[in-house]
């Protein structure tokens, strides 16, 4: 007629060593990423901000254009130099990223 007394209690002790093994298995995170240059990058994202203040300046103009002072840079750093200086959304940061790093290797 209806389900056993045992069945929920089982749920619950599965679920506790599915919790149990997640804290467990889970690594440390990764060092965070250092800038090669790091004053390129600050040279990048204050040029950044100035040209966002131009009326007809896009973000995309903008991105572009820090790109190509920090292209040696890891992905992490350009990605959070486009959200410091060219004011995108992390997102956002990391598909202008690709569309920079495409444009870039398609050039040469």
């Amino acid at each position: 007629m209806g389900p056993t007394t045992g069945a929920p209690n089982r749920r619950l002790e599965m679920n506790a060593e599915a919790e149990a093994q997640k804290v467990e298995t889970s690594a440390t995170p990764p060092p965070p990423v250092k800038a090669t240059n790091p004053a390129a990058v600050k040279k990048a994202v204050a040029m950044g901000k100035e040209m966002r203040k131009a009326p007809d300046t896009s973000k995309a103009d903008v991105a572009r254009k820090m790109f190509e002072t920090i292209a040696d840079e890891p992905r992490e750093i350009i990605v959070q130099a486009f959200v410091d200086g060219a004011g995108l959304t992390p997102k956002g940061a990391q598909t202008y990223f690709y569309n920079c790093r495409r444009k870039a290797t398609a050039a040469n």
